[in-house]
């Protein structure tokens, strides 16, 4: 595969500046954040972009979605990040809470999704663009909110696809450990799983992993999509919170501090320029 670089094309949607804090942005704000309040003028921009460039550079525009809570989440609340990462991680769960493995969504997460999927309706009477691929991390809690946030949405012809490397930052925690691959063809017979997906978990361990293996995995997932998505502008992940960071480091976005809240949705555009 050839080699790419990528970078974060800023000025289409408000969560594009730097200064910006996360906590202020609404999960799914109205447009997405979209600064023109058009999604037809958003479309004549991506393809005035892709016709006027090199045939080394592409555009596209990212659907980034974080899963809804999780209880992995509601332990997190409880115990705060420090004894959670020290200590409670590390389990699989308490006296009241099972987080691991690979935990589902909470009720509020169920419902956290749904709000997704009602933001959707919302933008594709406005003209949003349906995504005309879709990846998702194998861990059941955003395979579960994609499947609530896009019911009645997903074209027919479309299965999504389940990618390991968009699985959130891994090893050590609990939580983190996703299902058996005859477990999750199981659970959701109606997503594809990649080609070459092990039946074992076999990247967890005990050690976490450290940010530029979690970058690595992310510009796989780039390099994949703008190597074999040629075709396609527009693209639909759903994953976690740590992974989206690791995206937009490879995008040169900051340094793991933006926070996707459960059940948000951040959209970015992308430029890649193949090295020729």
């Amino acid at each position: 595969m050839p080699s790419r670089t990528y970078e974060a094309v800023s000025g289409y949607f408000a969560q594009d500046a730097a200064t910006v804090a996360s906590a202020v942005i609404d999960p799914t704000p109205e447009f997405f954040g979209l600064i023109s309040r058009s999604w037809p003028q958003l479309e004549a921009e991506m393809i005035r972009l892709n016709s006027s460039c090199s045939e080394f550079t592409s555009y596209k525009v990212l659907f980034l979605g974080r899963h809804g809570e999780g209880n992995h989440n509601v332990a997190i609340e409880k115990y705060g990040q420090r004894a959670w990462d020290e200590k409670w991680a590390l389990l699989d769960g308490d006296t009241e809470l099972i987080w691991g493995p690979d935990p589902r969504l909470t009720t509020i997460g169920e419902e956290q999704a749904r709000s997704a999927h009602t933001a959707w309706e919302r933008e594709i009477l406005r003209g949003v663009p349906i995504p005309q691929k879709f990846y998702c991390s194998p861990l059941t809690r955003a395979i579960r909110t994609l499947e609530l946030t896009f019911e009645g949405i997903l074209p027919a012809h479309l299965k999504p696809l389940i990618v390991e490397n968009c699985r959130e930052e891994n090893g050590r925690h609990s939580c983190d450990k996703r299902k058996t691959r005859s477990e999750i063809r199981h659970d959701f017979p109606n997503l594809d799983i990649e080609e070459g997906f092990e039946e074992e978990d076999v990247l967890w361990s005990p050690e976490r992993e450290i940010h530029e293996s979690l970058e690595r995995r992310a510009k796989l997932v780039l390099d994949r999509i703008f190597e074999n998505d040629r075709d396609e502008t527009y693209i639909s992940i759903t994953s976690h919170s740590g992974w989206i960071n690791g995206v937009l480091h490879v995008l040169g976005r900051g340094n793991y501090s933006f926070a996707v809240p459960t059940g948000g949705l951040l959209v970015v555009v992308v430029k890649g320029t193949k090295s020729n």
